[in-house]
């Protein structure tokens, strides 16, 4: 199927459906999950479609929206969430007993922090508000909570107490999450006050290694909190497309794809 006509299709179904996820267009379509991005990607270009995360939106409903749209925290735990699971079991092999770590909030590391139970001694540094309960009866474990502003959206803490807090520690690790990777454009997320707080967490780590599942990849939001030279490490799935993994380790990223399919 040449492109004109899948972008026809897609632009078809979003007109039936008002949403379009890139998974369950890749199955429909019979090509890749990096195809089907392109094309949403090229088709916002055009002004025909509003992207999300996963998929793509009606302008109509874009407008009625807002165009910085979110996706809260409920809603992208159940995204991609083999390919998050995986993604932390890979993520704790960076991780040393001893270790001070920094974890940002997100889903993908939601799951590194259960993870993280397999550790007699370990400094844990996050702003995400589920991680108590997590962590609970760990001895070992001590967790700093960084205090702040609650945003409900992605059950964070943010501002300015969040950021004087970060401006005072250093940590061995920090793992960060995002919402888009672009090789120009560099890590984006949708807000500035999620942006200033991973911004702050980059600039405390003496390593920092980036978590996202391969959706992300191509994608950029409103506002930018880091360069991809700032990453030493990503973790990602094996849907990444060939090209960014290029991209990444022609910055100097070490890259680390993890298998989905095993039954593990």
């Amino acid at each position: 199927m040449f492109g004109e006509e899948r972008k026809t299709k897609i632009m078809e179904r979003l007109e039936r459906e008002e949403r379009v996820d890139v998974v369950e267009l890749s199955q429909s379509l019979e090509v890749s999950e990096s195809t089907v991005r392109r094309d949403l990607r090229e088709l916002e270009e055009a002004g025909l479609l509003k992207r999300t995360h996963g998929g793509a939106v009606s302008n109509k409903i874009a407008v009625k929206n807002g165009v910085n749209l979110e996706p809260s925290f409920r809603e992208k735990e159940v995204q991609y969430q083999r390919e998050k699971q995986a993604i932390a079991r890979k993520a704790v092999e960076w991780i040393r007993e001893g270790d001070t770590v920094l974890l940002d909030s997100g889903t993908t590391t939601f799951y590194i922090l259960q993870e993280l139970k397999a550790f007699r001694q370990l400094t844990v540094v996050t702003n995400a508000v589920i991680s108590p309960q997590h962590l609970d009866h760990h001895p070992g474990i001590e967790l700093i909570f960084l205090g702040g502003t609650f945003r409900a959206q992605t059950q964070s803490m943010v501002g300015m107490f969040t950021e004087q807090s970060l401006g005072l520690i250093r940590v061995d690790k920090c793992f960060i999450a995002t919402n888009g990777v672009d090789p120009v454009q560099g890590l984006t997320t949708p807000t500035m006050a999620e942006a200033a707080i991973k911004r702050r967490m980059i600039s405390c780590a003496q390593e920092v290694v980036l978590v996202t599942d391969s959706s992300k990849f191509g994608r950029t939001h409103f506002a930018k909190f880091g360069e991809l030279e700032q990453i030493h490490t990503c973790i990602t799935d094996a849907g990444i497309p060939e090209n960014d993994i290029k991209s990444l380790r022609s910055r100097g990223i070490t890259v680390v794809t993890v298998d989905t399919d095993r039954n593990d």
